[in-house]
């Protein structure tokens, strides 16, 4: 289950995405004061009663950082297309803030990762008795790998997942990407996916970065750097494969001064990196994006000091998401082993090698 420590991500293979440059860690956890954490579920066990049967599957917590429940953070978010879910999009829009973490899991998990976040929240601070909390939970469909018929995620996972992320706020290292977390089922373009994530520091000294859970398209539609690697790439022959849609959530954080307003417009610019990738956005597929900013973060109840960032300020992080967005495919994929699943299921990881040949026949690499 472990990734091999030689697995590639995309910059290592010379595949920069766009100009600008990226974070120290090419991470979400670039953007200070925020935290990456995993819990992944994955075991081989009989079907009841004698066992849980088969789970590739986890949490992804995404910790905007500090306490986002007494000093929530401005929050924006778009849905490209909406046959998926995340809770907590509705009070964000109508209030402009975040004030959970954001988990990340499958889509049959969704509801105990809510309760669970809920109860966790509950445990650390009497305040949200007296006002309750409507946490961000996403989710994709893993039911290719992973046995849905079997509530496979508990409140300890999400513990777990939690507390990873709050460890990791300033870690000089990425978090984990590829088949780990919530991405441990996913598959993308016709190969594995998962979570992946990538960053970009801008002139004026911000930060972006975007975190996702790739999990859609079709694999004659991989795009890598804009040549059309998966026209060319034969994946192995298999008796089944996961369909097209599938979804992606997408999570964008920044510490530049950006309102909710501002964060919206970012979120929406999800949509264009995943196009990038070979994206597009099947019926059954949903897309929903969400971006946090805490460079106006105030406390609870309370109008955030200084001034947002006027639109065409934002034209620089427009571009370091859309970017962002593209190379947080690519990892994702690059970064994922082949995984078995249940029933024998099989999805294979994403060859870095052919890939490299397909880009080099291209010209794209020396």
């Amino acid at each position: 289950m472990r990734h091999p420590v030689t697995v590639p991500r995309a910059r290592d293979l010379g595949i920069a995405i766009g100009p600008l440059s990226p974070g120290p860690t090419n991470s979400l956890v670039d953007v200070p004061g925020v935290g990456v954490g995993h819990a992944t579920v994955w075991r081989d066990e009989p079907d009841p009663p004698e066992g849980r049967g088969v789970a590739r599957t986890g949490v992804t917590v995404v910790d905007p950082g500090g306490d986002p429940f007494r000093n929530p953070v401005p929050f924006g978010s778009a849905v490209l297309n909406g046959a998926g879910e995340m809770t907590g999009l509705t009070t964000g829009r109508e209030w402009g803030l975040l004030e959970s973490p954001i988990a990340l899991t499958s889509t049959m998990q969704l509801g105990r990762v809510y309760d669970a976040v809920c109860e966790l929240m509950l445990e650390r601070d009497d305040l949200i008795a007296e006002d309750v909390v409507i946490p961000a939970v996403g989710e994709c469909d893993d039911s290719f790998l992973n046995d849905v018929r079997r509530m496979q995620v508990d409140k300890e996972d999400v513990r777990a997942a939690m507390a990873s992320a709050a460890a990791a706020v300033g870690s000089p290292v990425a978090p984990t990407e590829g088949a780990v977390g919530s991405g441990t089922g996913m598959a993308c373009l016709g190969w594995k996916g998962g979570i992946g994530t990538s960053s970009r520091r801008l002139s004026s000294g911000h930060t972006v970065g975007v975190l996702l859970m790739a999990n859609f398209g079709e694999a004659g539609r991989l795009t890598v750097d804009g040549v059309p690697v998966g026209r060319t790439l034969q994946s192995p022959q298999r008796t089944a494969v996961p369909g097209p849609a599938g979804s992606c959530i997408v999570v964008v954080g920044t510490d530049a001064p950006v309102d909710a307003a501002g964060c919206e417009r970012l979120a929406r610019r999800a949509g264009l990196g995943l196009a990038r990738t070979g994206s597009t956005a099947h019926h059954g597929s949903g897309e929903i994006f969400a971006a946090f900013a805490t460079g106006l973060r105030a406390a609870r109840g309370e109008a955030p000091a200084g001034s947002p960032l006027p639109g065409r300020r934002l034209d620089d992080l427009f571009a370091a998401v859309v970017d962002a967005t593209e190379e947080s495919v690519l990892n994702a994929m690059l970064q994922s082993p082949t995984v078995v699943g249940r029933r024998g299921h099989t999805v294979y990881g994403l060859p870095a090698d052919d890939v490299v040949r397909v880009l080099r026949d291209a010209g794209r690499l020396a």
